[in-house]
């Protein structure tokens, strides 16, 4: 039998909490479950789950904040928001933070296992195409690396691979300066700008080997990759 996935479940309602982990775990799913979202970020740190089921209203830190500081550090976990709410605003934030499913209380147990195995079969799908090609390099974006032909491995930072990434799947696409700014550094002030101004000269020499490669400024939008 192979080694069940690990959930981390995040539920301040204890009854409610108790039914899903229970639930879960007789699908052969592993479930971390905490009951505010400052425990459930440190439990995010130390265990490395492969899935995230976030209650929105929790003490401490809500689902939407503890899903914001997650997306910084990782853009690939798959993030179910589970809400009383049903305003299609709140619906909206959801997504927009980086959310990928959105389940209103009240659920039946069995949609929320078929959502859960939805999104790791995608991100099992998407995990056989870690390897991008952009011009003549390859990026692999788990390892955040980068190979120009034969040549050596460049290693890349946490921020330049995420960057990378965003800028190759919105290829000869404007890259919305504000959205990229407010998903991978929490905001989009004016320092924030500044740092990704460095990060994108550093990956312009770094793709500088190929002459058919351009990061473009698209003054007052964004960046535009020119594959």
């Amino acid at each position: 039998m192979p080694n069940p996935i690990t959930i981390l479940l995040a539920e301040d309602e204890p009854a409610l909490g108790l039914i899903i982990k229970e639930s879960l775990e007789t699908r052969n799913f592993k479930v971390l479950l905490c009951e505010n979202g400052e425990k459930a970020f440190e439990i995010y740190k130390s265990h490395s789950p492969e899935l995230l089921v976030l209650d929105v209203m929790m003490p401490k830190k809500d689902g939407f904040t503890l899903a914001k500081e997650i997306r910084v550090i990782d853009d690939a976990i798959p993030i179910i928001f589970l809400t009383a709410k049903s305003q299609t605003q709140d619906v909206v934030e959801g997504f927009t933070i980086g959310g990928n499913d959105y389940l209103k209380k009240p659920f039946s147990m069995e949609e929320l296992i078929v959502r859960i195995n939805n999104l790791l079969h995608r991100t099992k799908v998407q995990k056989t195409t870690d390897i991008l090609s952009i011009g003549a390099y390859a990026f692999n974006f788990p390892k955040q690396t980068l190979r120009y032909k034969n040549e050596d491995l460049q290693q890349l930072t946490h921020r330049e691979a995420h960057l990378l990434f965003h800028l190759i799947k919105n290829k000869n696409q404007v890259l919305d300066r504000s959205l990229i700014l407010n998903k991978l550094w929490g905001n989009d002030d004016f320092f924030s700008a500044r740092s990704m101004d460095v990060f994108i000269t550093k990956l312009r020499k770094k793709l500088s080997k190929d002459a058919n490669l351009q990061i473009l400024n698209v003054r007052g939008f964004g960046y535009k990759l020119i594959c």
